[in-house]
């Protein structure tokens, strides 16, 4: 997050559900990805997917040795969401399916062919001390609050929960550092039969304050629960879902700059993903080596070429060596090329789908947040 000295500031983030039209989109993408991966880590994809009523449209191109059912995946996933019944205005077993993937142009094949980035693009990641898992709060938490209404409604404990819903947490800051949650917005889908006043009380006690309650300094923070009414159309039929347009949600919430790429369906080849996960890897060492408090590092590079065009690390006053030391030092432990990322970093593997809900970063199992060992050390010498 942008520093301010001795300052007191606000800041908001937002997530939302895995039943969220965007984010089906990005899941049924992903899912699409991994199948291939399973029988060919070699497959170049980039799956787009757009959900509406009753629809959806599957596009992209792939160019792999084998083939896969991108409809039966799509079906599956749709399915495991929640969305198995025609009054939620989508229905898994009964939606029409419209399958375009096609073959990748050979131009861009070639250019990748070698090692070369599969676009030309810009990339950030970022670190810092707000939470265990070295991620800002605010998105930290409003993650954690998408996936608890997740477990409710799947368990049952919450039976009129369905799959839409989004969550916003602002957070209030002084001297930089997070002292407490001062509003939470969420909003769920839910059955017709519970009222307001119901849904209220139960997402406060069940959902928000088993997240939030460490986070409550003083006066209790201001709960805004399905804000616009009665939301009981959502999912594809309230609201046309397309991959990548959850970006900030995927990432850090607006607490760092993002490049423009979205991750979802795209094979490690494109630097939209990859190198945005080794910018977040590069991020987290930095912080977790103790060289800052706060760490944003940029990646930029050229179709077809190798090499990063640009190495830039910030760490907004809080760096105990200069910034452009850091870059230095990162660019001369670490191969930054696609290939050396994808080495690193194990991203041929069928991985992805678990990350397009809930957010790529800040989640122990995924290999970009793991820490090495020798690298924290290399980084303090």
């Amino acid at each position: 997050m942008y520093m301010q000295q001795n300052s007191r500031f606000s800041f908001s983030s937002e997530s939302v559900s895995e039943g969220h039209p965007d984010k089906l989109a990005d899941q049924i993408s992903d899912a699409v990805l991994d199948a291939y991966l399973r029988q060919d880590p070699d497959a170049k994809v980039a799956c787009e997917c757009l959900i509406t009523t009753g629809q959806l449209i599957i596009a992209g191109e792939v160019t792999s040795s084998v083939h896969v059912d991108a409809v039966a995946i799509a079906r599956e996933v749709i399915r495991n969401v929640g969305y198995t019944d025609p009054e939620y205005g989508f229905d898994y077993a009964t939606a029409r399916y419209v399958n375009l993937l096609h073959e990748q142009s050979r131009e861009i094949n070639h250019s990748v062919a070698d090692g070369g980035a599969g676009d030309q693009g810009l990339m950030f990641g970022y670190a810092c001390r707000e939470t265990p898992e070295l991620m800002p709060l605010p998105i930290s938490l409003s993650h954690q609050l998408m996936q608890r209404q997740s477990a409710l409604r799947k368990s049952g404990a919450l039976p009129w929960l369905l799959p839409d819903a989004k969550a916003q947490v602002t957070v209030v800051y002084e001297n930089n550092l997070p002292v407490r949650v001062s509003k939470v917005v969420l909003s769920t889908q839910h059955r017709k039969e519970v009222s307001q006043e119901e849904i209220r009380e139960a997402v406060i006690r069940e959902i928000i304050l088993p997240v939030i309650h460490p986070f409550i300094e003083g006066e209790a923070p201001e709960y805004l629960i399905n804000p616009s009414g009665s939301f009981t159309i959502g999912g594809p039929h309230g609201d046309t879902g397309l991959t990548g347009r959850k970006i900030i949600v995927d990432t850090y919430g607006g607490s760092c700059p993002h490049g423009g790429g979205a991750f979802s369906g795209k094979d490690s080849s494109k630097v939209d993903r990859s190198a945005a996960y080794m910018a977040r890897y590069v991020a987290k060492h930095i912080v977790a080596a103790g060289l800052a408090e706060n760490a944003t590092v940029q990646l930029a590079y050229a179709i077809g070429v190798a090499e990063p065009v640009s190495v830039f690390v910030q760490t907004h006053g809080t760096g105990r060596q200069a910034d452009e030391w850091i870059a230095d030092k990162i660019s001369s432990l670490l191969d930054l090329t696609p290939k050396g990322i994808i080495g690193r970093l194990g991203l041929k593997r069928a991985i992805y789908q678990p990350s397009a809900s809930y957010g790529h970063f800040g989640r122990k199992d995924f290999p970009w947040e793991q820490l090495d060992a020798e690298l924290l050390e290399a980084l303090v010498k």
